[in-house]
């Protein structure tokens, strides 16, 4: 009788630490996945307090815009979309020889790529030059731009399907890209990409993709 007590209390005892545990294991889970499922739109409003200084020009999205399947090519003419740089957050530039913006705040974008380029994040600057990439290629090669890889798009339509979703004016164009292919924000213009601001931008676009 004593032994059969024995057995029922001990069973007593660990079924009501399973149920502890259980608990506990349960409060986590929910925390991990509130985390996990936070939206596009709450990461891009996280953004908004380093929109300041350099980056004041920086428009955040209310509605966070899929452009997996922009397309462009390489330096050999390789097809590309940004698709291929799913896992990464991508500064998407768009840039060409005839602009004289461009052609300066270049120097900037590619110390930003020297600082921050990672497997985590790419500056991805992409020629609408026309017809032929010898000129945007001759200009990396007289700028000395090495940090950045060469893209060019011959026929410009990158810029029509930005234009087509209300994020790009003019040249230049700058659009902040999250790790899904997601654009959550946009510059119209040159900016100070290695400054201070546009670190700080970039790192806490960096954090909010990493949830």
């Amino acid at each position: 009788m004593k032994t059969n007590l024995k057995i029922l209390s001990l069973i007593a005892i660990m079924a009501v630490g399973f149920g502890i545990y259980s608990i506990y294991q349960g409060t986590g889970n929910e925390a991990m996945t509130e985390n996990s499922q936070q939206s596009p739109t709450s990461f891009a409003q996280t953004l908004k307090p380093f929109a300041k200084g350099d980056m004041a020009a920086m428009r955040i999205l209310e509605n966070p815009v899929d452009l997996t399947n922009l397309s462009f090519s390489d330096g050999e003419g390789k097809s590309l979309t940004i698709s291929d740089w799913h896992g990464q957050t991508v500064l998407l530039n768009l840039w060409a020889t005839w602009c004289p913006p461009c052609r300066h705040e270049m120097p900037f974008l590619e110390d930003l790529e020297k600082q921050l380029g990672s497997k985590n994040f790419q500056v991805v600057t992409v020629s609408i030059d026309l017809k032929s990439p010898d000129k945007p290629k001759a200009f990396f090669a007289e700028t000395e731009l090495k940090a950045l890889k060469f893209y060019w798009d011959g026929s410009a339509r990158i810029l029509a399907e930005l234009k087509k979703e209300n994020l790009a004016l003019g040249m230049p164009t700058t659009v902040l890209i999250n790790s899904d292919g997601l654009a959550l924000g946009v510059l119209s213009g040159p900016a100070t990409w290695n400054s201070k601001d546009a670190i700080a931008f970039i790192n806490q676009a960096l954090k909010s993709s990493r949830h």
